[in-house]
């Protein structure tokens, strides 16, 4: 199971490591064994990928984008090639199960990196008609941009960052969660394989203190974030006082409505996407699950009888369709989060313990979990857990459902069900959340924009929106006379 590469960091097109780093063990979550050590960045290794950065980015950014577009679009055929072992790779870095790396991980880094090589080359600004003088504007690269990654989604979140940024111009610092280090220095490689020139994507390992160094280095433009809320509110307060650009993709505890006249097993299994695919670690899950009272029995009924029949257990075995928690710490944060449901008075309808699995005892497994009764106010339907645990409320009427569902600080995502499509359109929006699905969920293609709203987050993740933020406009006024001044 060892998984070790050649060195810790990817720098400048080669990889370089730093004894002087502390230590970071990567642990496949399946087993509880150490598959790599790598080291954490030191302040030699950070300023070496800034300046590498730094020095490689105008010569990148003066190409025609059709010709980085090229790059962008080599890279994207290399990473379908090697899906099977990139897949393997990220199923051994996260716990999860491979039937669901093979399709939504690498692959989906490679629509994101041939998306934008295609998009590139006609994302350009606007001509201002002033009746004589005239205006244009052009988007131009940001510069140095920097990039902090998620453990839930590695190579992924990866491609979603570095794909718009090198389109449009720029040059990327990439710093891994420390949870999942591995895939990014993989994409690294496939970068320089398809011809990237040296500098442009850089690999920093390291915890939190490497972040905050890349995050306040002045020559850092903009900063990318995929985390938790508590964490964007540091590096966003962070990239606020040194004036940089800044998209913050966070948490949520998204809300799924299913209305009466919804098509019951659609609606289940919406559900069932939106809280235990991944292990139920995606930042848009829908854990509040609200069903109209004249449905919810029959909804609970189908749901927990589906979610028993789920199978956990080995992730590399094709058949397995929920790996392990991404650590031990997340294993226990959810674990207690089930006891607190258990404490509130939520009425605990199927899961909620730590399956036995012979040859993964060390394992981070916990059954899929499903919560009726619940209300408001209890902390599980609140909180980001996190895990495989889903809260089901009932209600009554579409105008309480709206409210008790906006009744948060969160406003990454939210779902409705119903064949009423006039209520769809109507219920969606009145919901406050940046990205939205009806009757269906989670499904975040590359040619749709993804992010949230209210303390969910700032700034899109993916088409042409992600390209906006990784650019900034410059405006060129023309005058075609002479000038009219007074003096």
């Amino acid at each position: 199971m060892r998984a070790q590469p050649k060195a810790s960091h990817y720098v400048n097109g080669r990889y370089i490591d730093d004894d002087r780093g502390a230590l970071i063990p990567v642990i496949y979550p399946a087993t509880g064994e150490a598959i790599a050590e790598l080291r954490s960045a030191t302040q030699n290794i950070v300023e070496l990928a800034i300046e590498a950065a730094r020095e490689a980015q105008p010569a990148w950014a003066r190409l025609k984008p059709i010709e980085r577009g090229r790059i962008l679009r080599r890279a994207s055929d290399i990473l379908r090639a090697r899906n099977e072992e990139l897949s393997r790779l990220e199923t051994l870095d996260t716990g999860k199960a491979i039937q669901e790396t093979l399709v939504a991980d690498a692959a989906s880094a490679a629509d994101c990196l041939e998306f934008f090589a295609g998009a590139i080359a006609a994302f350009n600004g606007d001509y201002v008609d002033l009746g004589g003088p005239f205006a244009y504007t052009k988007r131009e690269a940001l510069g140095v941009c920097v990039g902090i990654g998620a453990w839930n989604y590695p190579i992924q979140i990866a491609g979603w960052k570095s794909a718009p940024a090198l389109a449009m111009g720029n040059a990327m610092v990439f710093k891994p969660s420390e949870n999942t280090p591995l895939s990014a220095l993989a994409l690294a490689e496939i970068y320089t394989e398809a011809g990237l020139p040296d500098g442009l994507f850089n690999v920093v390992q390291g915890y939190g203190d490497v972040g905050a160094a890349l995050a306040s280095h002045p020559v850092v433009d903009k900063i990318s974030l995929t985390g938790s809320v508590p964490t964007g509110k540091k590096v966003l307060a962070l990239a606020g006082s040194h004036m940089k650009h800044a998209t913050m993709e966070l948490g949520g505890k998204s809300p799924i409505i299913v209305f009466d006249d919804a098509d019951l097993e659609n609606a289940v299994g919406g559900a069932m996407l939106g809280n235990f695919y991944s292990t139920g670690q995606v930042c848009s899950n829908g854990t509040r699950v609200f069903v109209q009272n004249g449905l919810h029995d029959r909804f609970v009924e189908r749901l927990v009888e589906r979610t028993k029949s789920i199978r956990i257990g080995d992730p590399l075995d094709p058949e397995t369709q929920m790996g392990p928690l991404v650590s031990k710490a997340q294993h226990d944060k959810v674990l207690d989060y089930i006891s607190i449901g258990m404490n509130e008075g939520a009425e605990l309808r199927c899961g909620g313990g730590v399956p036995s699995l012979q040859g993964f005892e060390g394992g981070s497994f916990v059954e899929p979990t499903v919560f009726t009764g619940v209300t408001d106010n209890m902390r599980i339907a609140r909180e980001e857990i996190f895990g495989p645990v889903m809260s089901v409320l009932s209600f009554d009427s579409e105008d309480e459902v709206i409210a008790r569902a906006n009744d948060t600080e969160f406003g990454l995502a939210a779902g409705v069900f119903t064949n009423d499509i006039m209520r769809g359109h109507r219920v969606i929006g009145e919901l406050k959340a940046g990205t939205c699905w009806i009757n269906a969920y989670n499904l975040t293609p590359v040619e749709i924009p993804f992010g949230g709203a209210r303390q969910s987050g700032i700034g899109r993740e993916n088409s042409l929106a992600a390209l906006s933020h990784y650019s900034q406009l410059k405006t060129v006024y023309v005058e075609t006379g002479d000038v009219a001044s007074p003096y």
